[in-house]
């Protein structure tokens, strides 16, 4: 990431916040885990259509792997990587856009989405969210790799 979330420090000369913010005020301060924002900005992206799926080759392997597992499921940050201050976040995301997609346009619908859904949940202002396109999927390619699977042992 080019930029990291900063946060501004409150005087500690003064019992008041630096300035006025939903996570810290003079009755507390609440945080929010790395794992919340990365969940939620997961789940956000996925809403959006012509996203295939996240993260790159080796992390959709994996949890493919994981997949398999009676009871166990895929993570919903997958693909996602957050650095979260008292007051920002910034949000990385890995993503295989489906073949045909303006990846431009989605990549706007993308970042609007996952900005509304990180902002409105947590209260933290989400000051970038990078985006990269490891793949496109193509219809049709999964279905040849598994019957590939299945004839190469007997």
């Amino acid at each position: 990431m080019t930029n990291t979330a900063t946060t501004a420090k409150p005087n500690s000369n003064s019992t008041a916040p630096a300035e006025n913010s939903a996570l810290v005020s003079t009755q507390g301060v609440t945080t929010i885990a790395d794992t919340v924002v990365q969940k939620v900005a997961g789940l956000a992206t996925r809403e959006i259509t012509g996203v295939h799926a996240l993260g790159g080759g080796a992390v959709r392997a994996f949890n493919a792997l994981r997949e398999r597992i009676p009871g166990a499921t895929a993570s919903a940050g997958q693909g996602v990587s957050v650095e979260v201050g008292e007051r920002q976040a910034a949000v990385d995301l890995q993503i295989v856009v489906e073949y045909g997609v303006a990846i431009a346009d989605l990549a706007k619908s993308v970042r609007r989405n996952v900005i509304g859904a990180v902002e409105q949940m947590t209260g933290l202002e989400v000051v970038e969210v990078n985006i990269n396109v490891s793949d496109v999927y193509i219809p049709g390619d999964d279905d040849a790799d598994e019957n590939n699977e299945s004839t190469r042992v007997q």
